[in-house]
This record gives C-alpha cells, structure tokens and sequence, in this order.
C-alpha cells in the first residue's frame, strides 16, 4: 500500500485521444497522481508522449514487463472495449490498480473475467466515470434520491454526434458503435437519478441514408425500471453534436444540457423547477479527469473502495448487451430483477481547473 504523503504512479495504456487530450492533461492537475510510463502500440508516438511527461515508454508487447517492474502502482486502460480484458485481468493479477475507461468491456462473458480477476486480487478496480464526481452531476443525483422533485417517474435523453467514416468506430460493428460507446451516458444517469435497475429492454435502430458506419447508427432505447417508471433515449454517429436529459417526478423536473460532456467551456447545467420555483444551476466548468483520478487515488492511498467499482460497469453492459439483443431480435428484453446499488456521493466531488491541452500525436494508431 502505498504511504498517503505519495503519489500514486500511474502507467497509461492506450494513447488515442482520450488519454492524450483528457486524462494526460487531467493527472498533472492533481496532487496524489503522476504519470510514470505509456504503452501504445505506436513508438513514435510511445517516445514522444514519454518525453513530454517524463515517463518510460512501452509496446504492448512489453506490457507484462512493466506490470514487472514496479514502476507503476496503478493503469489507466482506454484500449478499444474489445481489449480491456487484455490489459485489465493482468494487472489486477499482479495487484497493480486499474482505472478502466467505460464500457468496462463489449460483452458480458469479458465484464465478468474482470469480475473474477477483481475479486481474487487485492488491488482496487475502478471504471471512469467520472460524472461520478462532477460537481453538478452529483448535486442533480442528491437532489433526486433527496426526494427534491418527488417520484422519478419519467427521463429521457438525446445524446449524438458525427462520426467520421474513416474513425475505427464506424468500421468495427456494434462493439463501437453508438449504443456501446455513448449509450453508458444516459443509461448510467438514469439508473443513478431512479436509483433502481432496468427490468425490460426493447430498441430500435437504423442506418440513415448514406451511412457509412457499420452498425446501426443512430438508436432509440425504451427501458421500464420497477414500480412502472419509464426512460427513453437516442445515441447517433450520424447527427450534429447534441446532449440533453428531462427528468420528470411527481413534484418537479430537471432539464439538464450539457449534462455528459467535459473540456473547455462544458459547464454541467440545469434548468429545475419544483413546485413553481424556477432556477438554473450552471456548475463551473472542472478537469472532471484529473477529478476521477484523483478520487481513485484518494481510494488507493486510504485503501477504500471506489464506488463505481467492477458491479457498477457490469450493469450497465447488462443492459447494453439486451440492447443489442433487442436490435437483433425486433423483441423487448427482459433483465433480471437487481437491487439498487450504492451511486456517486457528495464526498466524491472534485473541482480541479482545466490542464492544459498539448497538441495531439497522432501517427500510426487509429484505433487508439
């Protein structure tokens, strides 16, 4: 266990551009985390980003090496979803922390081999969400489970974007398409707002004329949770930039936009009115990366569990696989009943300022 006066040494595995242009830049913000190696499949790309952070480069060929070396107490894995097992199970065997980027895998079978390697090791698994610890996230999900708005009854969601066809995620079917890649965002805030489980599942999806993609790129999820409360939500690769949730209770609702997005200018916002009270609640904008990382370490460092722990990023699979199941099928899904879980908590905010955003590297990896 590492002592609490140090910092906790990460190695960063996957260089694409949400490690480069969002948790790179995050770990620098905080003062229990550090950068000390970055495996990639691409050296050039490894030597330069090595460089400009001051950590030890490595291929992924050299992975097991560095989990070796006792250079690093902790990973930060944003490989494809379709590798996470790779470099995830590893690790956790060797008891070095994981901070794994969402979704926790692209298949049930996977989220439960991490499950496994999770429960047998005595490291610590954390899957980044880090809304879990955005300031105005967390104000919205008290406010809900605090009875503020009444019964959650009803939400829905619009989240899109435009893909470029030449992006991995066009051309790898539904392992990273829409569905898996942004549908964690909505049904993750539902399930946190209702602080129940989904029961029934039921989708619809299409390719839009001209589409490229190769997958459905643009899909319309139904969910019914327990007690009659209803969710909808859209994800699209093929529409302009977009993000918004309603939530209706019996008292009140929330109109929140943005409500999933991070960087420069995204202040989380909504719009609340309960029992004629109106007001909008505008958060500052935060490095909501170096905010997980440094939550996680905090964990490390006083040997808590995380909350969105290995459980947490397996449910949402769940029901995104009985979303696919679903596409395929033209027939609703029913999910095993679960109790509700623990969500994110007043005590995980974290308010750290924006880092600064290097140029990107970009060369010979396009799947990272």
């Amino acid at each position: 266990m590492p002592k609490p006066d140090r910092k906790i040494r990460y190695g960063v595995v996957g260089a694409g551009a949400i490690s480069q242009g969002a948790f790179m830049p995050g770990v620098g913000q905080t003062d229990n985390s550090v950068i000390t190696a970055i495996v990639t499949g691409d050296p050039v790309k490894a030597d330069q980003l090595a460089e400009l952070y001051g950590a030890k480069s490595y291929s992924y060929e050299q992975y097991a090496e560095l989990l070796d070396s006792g250079e690093v107490d902790a990973v930060y894995v944003a490989t494809p979803n379709f590798r996470h097992v790779e470099f995830v199970v590893p690790a956790l065997e060797k008891g070095i922390h994981v901070l794994l980027e969402k979704p926790m895998a692209s298949t049930e079978e996977d989220c439960q081999t991490i499950l496994d390697a999770e429960r047998e090791s005595k490291a610590k698994l954390m899957i980044a969400y880090r809304l879990h610890c955005e300031p105005g996230t967390v104000d919205m999900i008290e406010r809900v489970q605090g009875g503020d708005f009444g019964d959650p009854r009803l939400f829905t969601s619009t989240f899109t974007q435009t893909v470029k066809p030449s992006n991995h995620r066009a051309q790898d079917g539904f392992a990273a398409g829409p569905v898996l890649d942004m549908g964690p965002y909505p049904l993750n805030m539902v399930r946190q707002l209702f602080n129940a489980e989904p029961i029934e599942v039921s989708a619809i999806g299409v390719k839009s004329p001209g589409s490229e993609i190769s997958t459905w790129d643009t899909v319309t999820v139904n969910l019914r949770f327990p007690e009659e409360r209803l969710a909808q939500f859209t994800v699209s690769y093929t529409l302009p930039d977009a993000e918004h949730f309603l939530l209706l209770g019996s008292k009140g609702v929330i109109d929140a936009s943005p409500c999933f997005g991070y960087g420069e200018g995204v202040a989380i916002k909504y719009h609340a009115e309960v029992e004629g009270d109106n007001r909008v609640h505008v958060s500052p904008v935060v490095d909501q990366f170096a905010g997980e990382t440094a939550y996680f370490s905090d964990c490390i460092l006083n040997g808590q569990s995380p909350e969105a722990n290995g459980d947490e990023g397996w449910r949402d699979v769940r029901v995104i696989m009985a979303i696919k199941r679903a596409l395929e099928t033209g027939q609703p899904q029913t999910l095993q009943a679960l109790a509700a879980r623990p969500h994110a908590r007043r005590e995980q905010r974290r308010t750290f300022s924006l880092g600064e955003h290097p140029d990107y590297i970009n060369t010979e990896s396009p799947t990272e």
